[in-house]
């Protein structure tokens, strides 16, 4: 999750750790790079902003129809539960990069969300969590944004089954923090401001009903996701065609090892989507 100002307390703390709003920690790009070319447009960062109006990006997410933003559900029951009581409202950027916070310039192009829908199956259960979510936004305000493509059933599943997985590259995107920095200090998380929107490689780990876990391990080459990168997609190239394969959800503490997404191509999150989006 993003960094909010001091009259939110200690609520920045108590997500960073997991303990409200995911069943571990919550994800960011670390050890990847700036989309400098636009590359994937249509990951955006889940918006809010305050009666100040200063902005805090607090999770990714992904245009999957001209009017569904995919996000993660622990991302809007922390909305809904935390924020909205203190005044904050909902939106949707495609900006890169988003200055937020005392730096917020007022000239982001923020799309109004009009409902959110946390999905009501939603659990910390490891097997399968719920942990899905969709912000409904004006079709209009997308316009000349191409939505991601969904897999299809049991993409992965297919995959694996073929031993198409092992050797497979995803691509984790989102808005979260970045690097881990040691030395001379307590270790902190870069966090620029403005954030861009950044990209990282990733390899196949583990499969298993609800999850597709994927490694981060910069000593092999890989980077991923960290805090604030929740929600936000994990794409696949599959025949030529890039896919969402899943969504960022939780992993290691320090961001350096497991990201641990959410599939899309399973039963459960295909009936959660049905309503909003056409399924392949």
């Amino acid at each position: 999750m993003r960094r909010f100002p001091a009259y939110i307390g200690l609520l920045l703390g108590i997500v960073l750790v997991g303990t409200l709003i995911a069943p571990s920690h919550v994800e960011a790009i670390t050890y990847g790079y700036v989309d400098t070319n636009q590359s994937y447009g249509n990951a955006g960062a889940f918006i809010v902003k305050g009666s100040d109006g200063q902005i805090f990006p607090i999770c990714s997410g992904t245009l999957i129809a001209p009017d569904v933003f995919l996000t993660a559900s622990h991302c809007t029951i922390y909305f809904t539960g935390q924020l909205a009581p203190h005044g904050f409202t909902a939106y949707v950027s495609f900006d890169s990069p988003i200055a937020f916070g005392n730096q917020t310039t007022g000239t982001a192009n923020l799309i109004p969300v009009t409902q959110l829908v946390t999905n009501p199956n939603y659990n910390q259960a490891q097997s399968d969590p719920g942990d899905i979510a969709v912000l409904i936004i004006p079709e209009s305000a997308t316009a000349g944004i191409t939505p991601a493509q969904l897999p299809t059933f049991r993409l992965l599943d297919q995959l694996s089954n073929q031993n198409g997985l092992k050797d497979s590259q995803f691509t984790a995107v989102g808005y979260g923090v970045q690097n881990r920095v040691v030395g001379g200090g307590v270790p902190f998380f870069q966090d620029t401001n403005p954030i861009p929107r950044m990209y990282a490689f990733e390899g196949f780990n583990a499969l298993n009903k609800g999850y597709l876990r994927l490694s981060q391990n910069p000593a092999t080459g890989n980077g991923g996701a960290c805090y604030g990168d929740s929600g936000g997609p994990n794409f696949l190239t599959v025949e030529g065609t890039r896919l969402i394969a899943a969504i960022t959800i939780t992993g290691d503490a320090v961001c350096r090892a497991t990201n641990v997404a959410y599939r899309l191509d399973t039963p459960s999150a295909r009936d959660f989507l049905a309503p909003y989006v056409s399924l392949p």
